[in-house]
């Protein structure tokens, strides 16, 4: 079930202080995949395991294109983009996949923190193509670490800069104080932006207009049991028991079925998979309230069993 083409790095550019974007194009000459605002790409780096990255450039031009922050305390793969990525190399690439769609709005309010400006960028030339009304407020450390600033210049007043330095600090109040109704609201960046704003649409009671997208999974301050389980593989007739502490993930993976999967976190979606039966215990970051409800899919590395048996689409 995996599945990566090979694309070719046509150029590398330093974007702000520890940020460089890549440019991919498909090495067979063919033409890029389809995607819409909010995607992401799998890459296999150095290592050879995968790495998720949102796509930054606009749909339609004729290449992928992303950009990598370089973690210090990361797995390696962002040392490694940094490092030994050149033009001209070849990279496996899977995708693109969204579980970050840019939802039809009448007006929209953009939040970004550091990185994470890179799946708004291409929200952003969406909402204006729309011709609907929206702003992007940007949260950084210093003005020299975010970036993409330049191309949020054409904008004018709609793009509201935040820079720590100078004083810009996350504050949900001010942010959604004054929105109507109608407006949705998208944010992506660091755990501390992100817990700030879940608790500011709480207490506005706007959470079904709050859609966000995460670079690393949050801690769990109330760890759920692991019980044990049985999962039945519709399609090929088979069934398996999964114990306590292990995912669906690992123990099939382990039976030599050859399912997608990275993150292993429950936030890239790579894993989702039908559910024809049971109630799933849903513990991934990606999916709706209402996806959740209609109890139809699942991420195999973290979600579970609520009872003791799903049947899968397998």
């Amino acid at each position: 079930m995996s599945s990566k083409r090979e694309f070719v790095v046509r150029g590398l550019r330093l974007e702000a202080d520890a940020v460089l974007s890549v440019e991919l194009t498909p090495a067979d000459g063919g033409g890029v995949p389809h995607w819409e605002p909010g995607s992401h790409i799998d890459i296999v780096v150095g290592d050879g395991t995968s790495r998720q990255y949102s796509l930054c450039g606009e749909p339609g031009e004729g290449a992928l294109r992303i950009a990598v922050l370089r973690e210090p305390a990361g797995r390696g793969g962002s040392a490694w983009v940094h490092d030994q990525l050149r033009p001209g190399a070849v990279l496996s690439v899977g995708g693109p996949r969204n579980h970050f769609a840019l939802r039809a709005a009448r007006s929209y309010l953009f939040v970004a923190g550091g990185i994470g400006i890179t799946p708004l960028l291409p929200m952003v030339s969406a909402a204006g193509s729309a011709a609907a009304d929206w702003r992007l407020h940007y949260f950084g450390r210093r003005l020299a670490t975010m970036p993409f600033r330049d191309r949020l210049g054409p904008h004018g007043d709609r793009v509201l800069l935040h820079p720590a330095e100078q004083g810009g600090r996350p504050d949900a109040a001010f942010l959604l104080d004054g929105l109507d109704d109608r407006t949705l609201i998208y944010a992506c960046g660091p755990a501390r932006l992100m817990q700030a704003l879940e608790a500011g649409v709480a207490a506005h009671g706007c959470r079904d207009r709050f859609f966000t997208e995460l670079f690393t999974a949050p801690e769990d301050e109330t760890p759920r049991e692991k019980g044990a389980f049985t999962v039945r593989l519709e399609r090929s007739g088979t069934e398996f028991e999964v114990p306590a502490g292990r995912s669906a993930l690992s123990v099939l993976t382990e039976a030599g079925f050859d399912l997608l999967k990275d993150c292993e976190e429950g936030i890239c979606g790579s894993c989702e998979t039908r559910v024809l039966s049971g109630e799933v215990d849903h513990r991934d970051h990606i999916l709706t309230p209402q996806e959740r409800a209609a109890n139809d899919c699942m991420m195999l590395c973290v979600s579970r069993a609520a009872g003791d048996r799903l049947v899968l689409d397998l």
